[in-house]
């Protein structure tokens, strides 16, 4: 009995003790499974987050979805090494008379008294950076240039007019090649949609070297001191947008900005922002050509009036531009003063052209809460002294005078613009004076 009793003891015992190793064998178990769900558990998140990887376990890039934020529409790679900003811009105008400045007196007398609706600039911006934040690219398409009524049809043809690469891997130092509106003088840097008025002031057409193809380094030194200083220097084609050199000569550019307070200034205007604390700048340029072009726009090289379009190196141009600009709480002034000496090798005469412009805006519901805050009024003076257009021995002198209110829906990137302009000519062949009215009223919009 005794011996029976001990040998279903000893059975109970190794079945107790079978039992627990099951049981360790299937804790074992079930720890590897369940490490093996956290594996599968830590890649979900990566899977959700739109990525995903090929067949040998390596992480393919994703794309974020597009958003949209004050650029337009923004597209950017989930690593943040690739990005597109896209935007769509019109400005949609209404003048009387007309829309250009006059210059000559048969604009002040002969010219059809016309009111005018005109789709100004119809434009897609394109722009971002690639590999890293500090490389750049940019191009700008104007779908829709308005042309008058004499010109040929090419002349609204779709066209880039900016296309251009930034490298900026140091703020002391970078570099910029392609084709832009040069960093010559704020008023022309300045976009269309950044300023204050409906069109920039007389002095632009005469003293913009405007779009060029070519290469600039720049950088900023001395950032926030006040020695803080911004530098340009480049060298370009000279003969406008899109044209390839005719000759062996180069444009050359260089400006130097002294940003007195250590605080920069974008290139806009209207203190729309509200700059809390002052910012002052002053700034000096140059540039000198030598080639077929004695002004520039938009359309590419071009000639003052009196001149024509020259033959390779007939014209030798030297300009300066003297610049200040302030903002500070609603408040914004700039000025400039532009000189400019075209000397001709076949009569061998020098012409020079004088310049300036001065405009302030303020939004005075800084002082008075009753006021729109969105409201901005401004004014402008500017001049211009040139050769006459009959007799480039004489010597003329245009005015502007003009008064503009502003009312931002959303900033610059959706506002109206009414402003009344006072322009006179002072005409020294025949000794008259001339003066006009002009009124305009324009939406500028973003999308």
């Amino acid at each position: 009995m005794g011996k029976k009793a001990y040998s279903i003891g000893l059975i109970f015992l190794l079945m107790l003790f079978s039992g627990s190793l099951d049981a360790f064998a299937m804790s074992e178990q079930e720890l590897r499974i369940r490490a093996l769900e956290e594996k599968i558990e830590a890649l979900q998140p990566s899977v959700s987050k739109g990525l995903s990887f090929d067949a040998h376990g390596v992480k393919e890039q994703g794309i974020k979805k597009p958003f949209y934020y004050k650029r337009g529409f923004h597209f950017e790679s989930d690593d943040n090494k690739f990005s597109t900003n896209l935007q769509w811009r019109a400005q949609m105008r209404f003048s009387n008379p007309g829309d250009g400045d006059p210059i000559t007196p048969a604009d002040f007398t002969t010219d059809p008294d016309t009111s005018n609706f005109e789709l100004r600039r119809v434009r897609m911006k394109i722009g971002g950076h690639g590999y890293k934040p500090w490389l750049k690219y940019y191009f700008e398409i104007d779908l829709q240039p308005s042309r008058t009524t004499s010109a040929a049809s090419s002349n609204s043809s779709a066209r880039v007019i900016d296309w251009r690469i930034d490298v900026q891997p140091y703020e002391e130092f970078g570099f910029r090649v392609g084709q832009w509106k040069i960093n010559y003088n704020r008023e022309r840097v300045d976009s269309s949609g950044r300023q204050q008025f409906v069109e920039r002031s007389i002095v632009n057409s005469v003293f913009t070297i405007d779009r060029q193809v070519g290469a600039m380094i720049k950088g900023r030194l001395n950032k926030g001191t006040h020695f803080d200083m911004r530098y340009y220097a480049g060298l370009f084609n000279g003969e406008g947008r899109a044209v390839d050199n005719s000759n062996s000569q180069m444009m050359k550019m260089a400006r130097l900005q002294w940003n007195l307070l250590g605080r920069d200034l974008k290139w806009r205007q209207s203190d729309v922002k509200r700059h809390e604390k002052p910012t002052l700048q002053i700034a000096g340029a140059w540039a000198g050509n030598k080639g077929a072009c004695t002004k520039w726009s938009s359309s590419g090289c071009g000639a003052l009036t009196g001149f024509t379009v020259g033959n390779g190196t007939q014209y030798n141009i030297d300009q300066y531009v003297a610049e200040f600009a302030y903002k500070y709480q609603g408040l914004s002034i700039q000025h400039e003063y532009h000189w400019k000496n075209l000397k001709d090798s076949e009569s061998g005469v020098d012409y020079d052209y004088e310049g300036s412009y001065a405009q302030a805006g303020y939004f005075f519901n800084e002082i008075n809460k009753s006021i729109p805050e969105e409201l901005e009024l401004a004014f402008r003076y500017a001049f211009v002294d040139e050769p006459d257009s009959s007799n480039l021995a004489l010597e003329n002198k245009r005015k502007e005078y003009t008064v503009a209110a502003n009312y931002f829906i959303a900033g610059h990137n959706n506002k109206i613009t009414v402003d009344y302009s006072y322009l006179t000519l002072d005409d020294a062949s025949d000794n008259r004076s001339y003066n006009d009215n002009r009124v305009r009223v324009q939406w500028d919009i973003s999308f």
